[in-house]
């Protein structure tokens, strides 16, 4: 019998000790019908619960494969809307807090970038010329969008290979929503910086002219990720002054110069696994979220490895941070009491490209 939801109020000034306690019961009682997924920029204290850690594509690729019945996603909602699109039709995807989302992800709307298309229409037919490339750091209509014009999803681990799959099938690329990812994996495919232009969305023509656009082979869509926006050049000449034998590794969503000073650059599965075959007593700086890089500090202090932050002032994930342990022993008590809360669902159309585009990723990855 389904009753009615257990109102958020009553968790909102409980102690942290509390909830904690709460969340623990919740997932004894709810046993192999749960499984709850930790991004790797999770908060500790919501992280410590996570059946399954990593990042957002491994997660739901494992939350499909298990048995539960119910999938709360510990990060953003673009990852809990990949969750539902990949799972099966008895399981249900939750996101604890619905106001957890991805300032970048939401610097691609399906309306900015249908209207791009449109533009990019009156220069040359992008269905013959463009293929369409989603990070997969987007929302669930986006990668429909992809799916419905012969586009693709890639992550920051498999750009490479995608915008590869992606010009044996047309001449140009338009990559969205991190022009980051995108310029920095083009760099590394040996396409020159002056072949990539910026596409302001808020511009008419994204404030390029027409042969610009025919000259291009990506055009990058204006977006970044505001964590790794922060980190500067600068930030790396230092640490090379102080500490000459020190080594630095990036995510790809950082600047372009930054990336280009790093010894290292690549997803954060990447970044653990680089820091974790390092030699004992090795320094890292890292160029990625503070959450992260704590935790790898954490780890590898027994082994005489030192991990600091690139940026000089702190900066985590707030969006994801949303997702705090009041939150998410609210959504477990709710599930206990047979209420699923903040269900994430993707209508069947949109799931079904959405699908087709993840699916193209799959096969060329």
């Amino acid at each position: 019998m389904r009753v009615n939801a257990i109102a958020f109020e009553r968790f909102d000034q409980m102690q942290d000790e509390a909830c904690q306690e709460r969340i623990l019961a919740a997932k004894a009682r709810l046993g192999k019908r749960l499984v709850i997924l930790g991004h790797h920029y999770q908060r500790e204290d919501v992280f410590r619960h996570a059946d399954f850690t990593g990042d957002s594509l491994k997660l739901s690729r494992l939350a499909a494969a298990s048995d539960a019945e119910y999938i709360v996603f510990c990060g953003v909602h673009f990852m809990a809307e990949v969750a539902d699109i990949l799972s099966r039709p008895d399981q249900i995807s939750i996101l604890p807090d619905l106001a957890a989302g991805c300032s970048m992800a939401d610097m691609a709307s399906l309306a900015r970038v249908e209207r791009a298309w449109r533009e990019l229409a009156e220069v040359l037919d992008p269905d013959q010329a463009v293929t369409p490339v989603t990070y997969i750091n987007s929302s669930a209509d986006l990668k429909a969008f992809c799916g419905e014009h012969g586009g693709i999803v890639c992550t920051s681990s498999n750009a490479a290979k995608i915008m590869e799959w992606a010009f044996a099938r047309r001449e140009k690329v338009l990559f969205f929503p991190d022009q980051h990812l995108g310029r920095n994996t083009g760099a590394r495919m040996g396409i020159p910086l002056e072949d990539m232009v910026l596409w302001d969305f808020d511009q008419p023509l994204g404030g390029l002219t027409s042969e610009q656009i025919r000259r291009a082979r990506v055009i990058l869509w204006k977006g970044y990720c505001s964590v790794h926006q922060m980190f500067q050049p600068q930030h790396v000449l230092r640490f090379r002054n102080q500490h000459p034998d020190g080594q630095v590794i990036s995510h790809p969503e950082c600047s372009h110069e930054v990336c280009q000073l790093s010894d290292y650059v690549g997803s954060t599965e990447f970044i653990i696994k680089t820091v974790a075959e390092s030699a004992p007593g090795s320094r890292w700086l890292v160029g990625t979220e503070l959450n992260l890089v704590n935790r790898l500090a954490e780890r590898f202090k027994p082994e005489g490895k030192v991990v600091q932050f690139m940026a000089p002032t702190a900066c985590m994930c707030s969006t994801m941070a949303r997702i705090d342990p009041q939150h998410l022993a609210w959504t477990l008590d709710n599930l206990v009491e047979g209420k699923a809360v903040n269900r994430i669902r993707v209508p069947r159309g949109e799931a079904e490209l959405a699908r087709l585009a993840l699916q193209r990723m799959l096969d060329a990855s």
